[in-house]
């Protein structure tokens, strides 16, 4: 299965930049990049604080397509 996301997007309508959403989050700016780009899926405690930051459920930024 692919899990896909929309961290860009919702970061974007926030306008919170990479290194913002990365301090908030307490990871590093690459992080955030290579979830942004699919290249890495993020823990659920991970994906659990973003989604409260957002103020979003989990479902809302992340999606699992096929497999």
């Amino acid at each position: 299965m692919i899990v896909t996301n929309k961290v860009k997007i919702i970061r974007e309508e926030k306008v919170i930049t990479q290194n913002e959403l990365a301090r908030s989050l307490d990871v590093s700016r690459q992080t955030i990049h290579a979830i942004e780009k699919g290249k890495y899926n993020p823990s659920l405690k991970l994906s659990l604080k973003m989604a409260t930051l957002f103020d979003l459920s989990v479902e809302e930024i992340f999606n699992l397509e096929g497999e």
